[in-house]
Order: C-alpha cells, then sequence, then structure tokens
C-alpha cells in the first residue's frame, strides 16, 4: 500500500517488475516462501500479467465467466447495499484489528531484541582475552537467541551465589592452566620452646648463702645483683694483703677478706640456678631460631588471599616470643627479681588457624583436581547461576513483556474471530442476494464492445455456459486462441481483466474494494493501441472509486509519460511514480 490511489512504476527489463506481479498473483508459490504482503489486505488484489493469460487461455482455451451487478433486481439491491455497507465497515475494523496485532507483534519482536542484545554481552565478556571462561559458551557463541534461550531456561536461584565470577576464574584458571598441578599442605607453625615459658625458676629470687658474713647486709640492702656485677671487676689474681679499689665507689676500700666473704655469698647453689637460667635461655633461643622465616608462609599460591592476616599474627606470635628473651635477660642479669613470661599458645594456636584454613582449600583443590572434569562442569553449572542471577532484570522484564503480549494477541484474535464470524454471515448474505443479479451475457457484450472500439472485428467473444464463455472467429473455430498474434491475445486478455476487476469472476466474489496491478498491457501491442489502452485504463481504474489502489509496471517509457497526469497539483494528489 502506497499513499496515493494511482502508482506508475518505470523499469526496464530485469529490474523485477514481473517477480512483483508474480508474488501479488500466486503469493502461496513455493517460491515466494520467504515473502510476504505487510499489512495484510482485506481488499482482494487483482492482478493481470504473463500468468494471468496462461491462466485464462491456455490452460482452459476459454475466458472465466464475469457478473456483473448491473440487472439487481430492487428488492436483492437494496439488501445488498445494507450488507454491503455492514461488510465495509466490518472490513475497515478487522484491518485494524490486524494492524493492532502487527503492532503488538512488533513491538514485542523489539522488546525481544533489546533483551537479547542484553544477554549477549556475558559473550562480549567472556570469549576472548584469557579464554578461560570461555569453555562455559561452548556451543553459545553463535546465535544471540540460543544463547538468550539457554540463560532464559535457567532457574533463577533463591539467593546470590557465593562465588564471585573472580573466584570462578581463578578456580577454573587453577584446573585448566599449565601450573594445574597438585599443591603440597602447608605446615603449622610449631614452637618446641613452650615448656620454658612455665618455668618456676623465673618466679623465683635467686639468693645467695645466708650464712656468709654479708649476706645480712645484702639482703637488707637488697643489692646483691649490683654486688654480683661488682665481683667481674676486681682482679682475677687475688688482693695478698693489700687493699684495692672498690669499683663502684672508687675508694681502696676492698679487702681479701671482704671479697671472701662476698664470695662465699655466691655460692654453689647460687651459680646452679644462673646457669640453669642460662641454659633455658639457650634453649628458647634455639627453639626461635628453627622456627620457618615468613615467607615459607606468604609464598604459596593459596596463601595470597590470606596473607594479610598470616602476616599479622605471625609478626604477633614471633613478638610476643621476642618479648619473652627479653624477660629472660632480664631475669639473668638480676635473677633477684621474679619475672613472668607470657604464654605464646595463644598466638601460635591463633596464627596457625590461617594455616588449617588454607589446607582446606588445598585440600579441596587437589580434590577438584583429581576429578577435573566433573570440577570444570560444576563450575560451568556456578557460572550459568551467577549469570542468571546477575540478568534477572532483563529475564524478569522480558516474561513480563512476553505474558502482557501473549494476553494482547489473545485478545485480539478474538475480537478477530467474532468479526470473521460476522463477515461470514455478511457475505452469506450478499451471496444469496447476488444470486438473482448475476449477468454473463452484460459482461460478453462489454468485451466485445471493446474489441471493436480497438478496431478488432476478426474475433469475438461468445457465451459457452452458464458462467464460461469463449473466444470464436466468424468460421467458429473450436481452437480460435492459437491463431491469434501476440499482440491480440494481450488485448483480449486485458479487456476480459477490465471486465473481471468491473464486476465478479464468481457468484461468490463479494469484495466492493479492490487493488488493481497491471503488469506491462502494452508488452507486445503495437504503438498504434498504447494510446487507446492508456485511456481505457484511465477509464476503467483511474476514475472508479471501485479500486482504492491502482499499480502500473511498464518498461515503455512512453506508455509511463501517457499515463503520468501532467497537471502537476493534481498529479501530487493522486498518482505517485516511481
Amino acid at each position: 500500500m502506497t499513499s496515493k490511489k494511482i502508482n506508475l512504476v518505470y523499469g526496464l527489463n530485469g529490474t523485477g517488475k514481473s517477480t512483483i506481479s508474480n508474488f501479488l498473483y500466486e503469493p502461496h508459490d513455493l517460491a515466494f516462501a520467504q515473502c510476504r504482503k505487510t499489512p495484510e489486505q482485506s481488499a482482494p488484489i487483482l492482478v493481470y500479467n504473463q500468468k494471468f493469460i496462461r491462466d485464462n487461455f491456455f490452460v482452459a482455451d476459454s475466458l472465466k465467466g464475469i457478473f456483473s451487478l448491473s440487472k439487481e433486481n430492487a428488492a436483492a439491491e437494496q439488501k445488498i447495499a445494507e450488507a454491503t455497507k455492514k461488510q465495509s465497515e466490518l472490513e475497515q475494523s478487522l484491518q485494524s484489528k490486524r494492524s493492532a496485532k502487527e503492532h503488538v507483534n512488533h513491538e514485542f519482536l523489539e522488546q525481544k531484541q533489546n533483551a537479547v542484545e542484553e544477554v549477549w554481552n556475558i559473550k562480549k565478556t567472556y570469549t576472548g582475552g584469557d579464554r578461560v571462561l570461555e569453555y562455559c559458551l561452548e556451543g553459545l557463541k553463535g546465535q544471540k537467541e540460543k544463547l538468550f534461550a539457554h540463560l532464559q531456561g535457567i532457574t533463577k536461584p533463591t539467593e546470590e551465589p557465593d562465588k564471585t565470577i573472580q573466584v570462578l576464574r581463578k578456580e577454573v584458571e587453577a584446573l585448566k592452566g599449565g601450573d594445574a598441578q597438585p599443591q603440597q599442605r602447608m605446615d603449622s607453625l610449631t614452637f618446641q620452646a613452650h615448656v620454658v615459658e612455665s618455668d618456676p625458676i623465673f618466679g623465683k629470687s635467686i639468693l645467695g648463702n645466708t650464712d656468709s658474713e654479708v649476706a645480712a647486709l645484702i639482703e637488707q640492702l637488697g643489692n646483691s645483683d649490683w654486688v654480683k656485677q661488682g665481683l667481674a671487676y676486681l682482679p682475677d689474681d687475688g688482693l695478698g694483703g693489700s687493699q684495692v679499689q672498690c669499683p663502684f665507689c672508687q675508694e681502696s676500700t676492698i679487702s681479701a677478706k671482704f671479697v671472701d666473704s662476698v664470695k662465699s655469698y655466691f655460692d654453689a647453689s647460687y651459680q646452679k640456678q644462673l646457669d640453669a637460667l642460662d641454659e633455658l635461655s639457650k634453649r628458647y633461643r634455639a627453639a626461635i631460631e628453627a622456627l620457618p622465616v615468613l615467607s615459607t608462609f606468604t609464598d604459596h599460591p593459596f596463601a595470597q588471599e590470606r596473607k594479610s592476616g598470616i602476616s599479622d599474627k605471625y609478626q604477633l606470635a614471633t613478638s610476643a616470643l621476642r618479648a619473652n628473651v627479653g624477660k629472660i635477660e632480664e631475669k639473668i642479669k638480676s635473677p633477684k627479681a621474679p619475672v613472668s613470661l607470657s604464654d605464646t599458645t595463644d598466638a601460635l594456636t591463633d596464627f596457625n588457624k590461617e594455616v588449617i584454613a588454607i589446607n582446606i582449600l588445598i585440600d579441596e583443590y587437589n580434590k577438584r583436581l583429581q576429578n577435573r572434569e566433573a570440577t570444570l562442569a560444576k563450575l560451568n553449572d556456578e557460572f550459568w547461576q551467577l549469570m542468571r542471577w546477575q540478568y534477572d532484570q532483563t529475564i524478569s522484564r522480558f516474561d513480563q513483556d512476553r505474558q502482557s503480549t501473549n494476553q494482547k494477541l489473545k485478545d485480539l484474535d478474538a475480537e478477530i474471530a467474532n468479526i470473521n464470524s460476522e463477515l461470514a454471515k455478511v457475505r452469506e448474505q450478499i451471496t444469496e442476494a447476488q444470486k438473482q443479479t448475476v449477468n454473463v451475457d452484460a459482461a460478453v457484450d462489454a468485451i466485445n464492445a471493446g474489441l471493436l472500439d480497438l478496431g478488432i472485428d476478426g474475433f469475438s467473444v461468445k457465451k459457452h455456459s452458464e458462467n464460461l464463455y469463449r473466444i470464436v472467429r466468424a468460421g467458429d473455430s473450436m481452437d480460435a486462441f492459437h491463431s491469434l498474434s501476440e499482440g491480440e491475445k494481450m488485448m483480449i486478455s486485458f479487456l476480459y481483466f477490465c471486465e473481471l476487476c468491473k464486476g465478479k469472476s464468481s457468484a461468490d466474489d463479494i469484495h466492493t474494494q479492490r487493488i488493481v496491478v497491471i503488469d506491462d498491457p502494452i508488452s507486445s501491442l503495437s504503438h498504434v493501441y498504447i494510446f487507446n489502452v492508456g485511456q481505457l485504463i484511465r477509464t476503467v481504474f483511474f476514475r472508479d472509486d471501485r479500486f482504492c489502489q491502482v499499480f502500473v509496471l511498464t518498461h515503455s517509457l512512453y506508455f509511463f509519460y501517457e499515463l503520468t497526469d501532467l497537471n502537476y497539483d493534481r498529479r501530487e494528489k493522486t498518482q505517485k511514480l516511481f
């Protein structure tokens, strides 16, 4: 359909004019299985082309009967007029509903296309690049509709999946990459000198021999540690009979007797306890030195995500151990002063919790690696569960659009069915009335008159039966058609077509509005007839309101201009040129 009643199409041979007319003549032909008319028309399309000529001459060697409404009786005419008006109203309503249905379908197609394009972003995002997750889209990368249908068929998870896309990517990469090898478990951080921290010696005040002459004084002053340190500054070879300088007051007050008294205070028992402290210190330091360095843990591939926690807890544990070393040193320097070492068990246990958590991941990974294919399949499922969750808004919106569209189409189909039912009743009324008004003789007379108007008097068309007529010459040959020239064949067929368009091809033809397509009616005619054919088209089709649209296709530029209205304003209103 176009915006103008008259449509003139000019084109050289081979440009597709006949293809168009052949499709409109037989739209259900297999050659046109992929073609369709938009929008659908309730008005019949009458086509004149070479197929029309073959169907009406070569096959039957006769013309179909043409029924005219020129001699209706008064009662039938009144019934037909009323029913025809009702039919026109129903056909307009039917066309409106069909257009609405087409609009709904078109709108839904756009909505679906938008949803399909959004979902196609999955393919754009996860194919190419590192290709880690591309295996999840195997068989879905080539067709947008297929990918959309796949995602649509997945049930939305009840809650957001635990694994992010980064986690899935990492797990797949660990299974498919070149480093996909079993991983060693991490050793716990074990400290071998925990017993030192609870040794009772650190809580004792280590004192010398109370029987020494200076014991009471040292105890009273509480300076045994200070005095013990002073002994280191006295000569190793003894004092003899002289007095030596005191290492603290710098006066010559230290006698051999005094030195012996002091030394007797720091007896073997005292020294044994100091030796025990020294042994505990060495043991504790050795255990610390035996601890693995931090990088032993943080360099493990599975420790990367917990690296910060591991580092912090390692520092806490080792700091507590070093603090205890300082306290042990203080005790050795000041044996009399009790000290309390920190229990580092909790700090080490807290660190080892990190190791345990990592070992669980390592065990799970090694197990997945042993069942690689099953694990990859599970990860594929988890990938699509995540995609379904992330694209739920798109899928839900599409489902709502689909439900709304289906309801609209259901309502429109019901309305169309009702209209068609009403149309069937009205057409039956018209058919019953027309049975009394059909007149074949009037059509035959009109065709013969048209032949004479064109200067053709060597043959005529005569009534053959009640609804058929045939071509005969003066000698009444039974096969007169085959003796006609191509031009005469075309002229007769075109006159027949004109009468078919003006009347009805059968008693059941009840349409009042028609679309006419004429494909090169002058292709085999001499220039003598071009003007007459042009006048015939103008008279029969251009000026008759029964024809809502007329399409004339021609390869003749002369004939094209013959039909063109030379008045510009009038042509703009009624004609469209192609």
